[in-house]
């Protein structure tokens, strides 16, 4: 995430927190669907990279995962902060792509939700290698999959990301970037890519 789409998410950070309850029911929604497949009881920590106004970090901390939260966007933090004040969540400004100042490993899990669509190719390798040496486990990238809606497909050509480039060539990606890769769908219209670091 460069200076300009830093400052785009401060921006937009009031109308995120608006749809934090939504967010919340739709990760309740595919954890639950994620536990019959994975055994996320195995994992202790997690960090959610990307974690915007931190619906995702409030879920994981109901399922009892030790979580932190990392988002370049100070006012999603913010946020979070507010909507995360009864959850023992901490939370990280940083960018994944200029590095973290985490240790090597320092979580079981690494998960990102919604963030791989709107990077370049070279900037998710970048975060798929930074997300790999903090990760002990699985790297998680949800994201949308090949059955997205038209609306979706609209909208992303429309904020003029990476998204097409993504949903073509993820799999690829994330083979040659991970020891093992596996893609669980878990939506309609979203799967998990989870690579082996």
């Amino acid at each position: 995430m460069d200076k300009k789409e830093e400052k785009l998410f401060n921006t937009i950070a009031p109308i995120y927190g608006l749809f934090f309850n939504f967010q919340v029911r739709y990760y309740q929604k595919i954890l639950g669907r994620v536990n019959q497949i994975i055994d996320l009881s195995l994992y202790e920590s997690v960090i959610d990279v990307g974690c915007g106004t931190g619906a995702l970090c409030s879920v994981l901390s109901g399922q009892g995962f030790k979580v932190t939260g990392l988002d370049p966007a100070q006012k999603m933090l913010r946020i979070a902060e507010r909507k995360l004040q009864n959850k023992d969540v901490g939370l990280l400004q940083a960018n994944i792509l200029e590095g973290t100042p985490l240790a090597d490993k320092s979580f079981d899990l690494a998960i990102s939700s919604y963030v791989a669509h709107g990077l370049k190719e070279h900037e998710r390798r970048i975060m798929y290698a930074e997300m790999s040496r903090i990760a002990k486990h699985r790297v998680i990238i949800h994201d949308y999959d090949e059955q997205r809606a038209w609306h979706t497909d609209f909208a992303e050509w429309l904020e003029g990301g990476d998204y097409f480039h993504f949903i073509k060539n993820v799999k690829i990606e994330m083979a040659e970037s991970f020891k093992r890769f596996q893609v669980i769908r878990v939506d309609s219209r979203a799967a998990w890519y989870l690579g082996t670091p």
